[in-house]
């Protein structure tokens, strides 16, 4: 299982230049083929740099239409551990809160195009990895 960063999807979402290795990736979750988590946290902010009535609709019915993608919804007790945790890990509140849930539920890879990730435990993978192993 994987989790899903925002910025996966707003590569995508937002037509830059490796929204085609996120789009077959996001492809294989959505058809079942990978398991994946994503957090409510990163479905509000791409709600909110979307500012899109029609891209927030395409991508929450996407979203929900997943099959291999689960939501984690973090409660105010998951926050507070994030909070304490940002200063031990260097990180800021949204990659500690995809770090924390990645490490609560045994995730194999934080998928994610942020380098902030790379001196933690969790390995990070960028989606081209992932599909380069599939083809294997």
């Amino acid at each position: 299982m994987f989790l899903i960063d925002t910025n996966i999807f707003l590569e995508l979402l937002l037509d830059q230049k490796r929204a085609e290795e996120c789009e077959q990736l996001l492809g294989k979750i959505a058809n079942g083929d990978i398991e994946a988590v994503v957090t409510s946290f990163t479905i509000h902010a791409v709600e909110a740099i979307l500012n899109n009535s029609k891209l927030v609709l395409t991508f929450l019915r996407n979203i929900e239409n997943s099959l291999g993608l689960s939501i984690y919804d973090t409660t105010i007790d998951d926050q507070q551990a994030v909070a304490i945790l940002m200063s031990e890990k260097e990180l800021d509140f949204d990659d500690c809160l995809q770090y924390y849930v990645a490490k609560k539920l045994g995730a194999e890879a934080i998928v994610s195009f942020d380098k902030h990730f790379n001196e933690l435990d969790i390995p990070r993978k960028e989606p081209k990895e992932i599909l380069d192993k599939l083809k294997r």
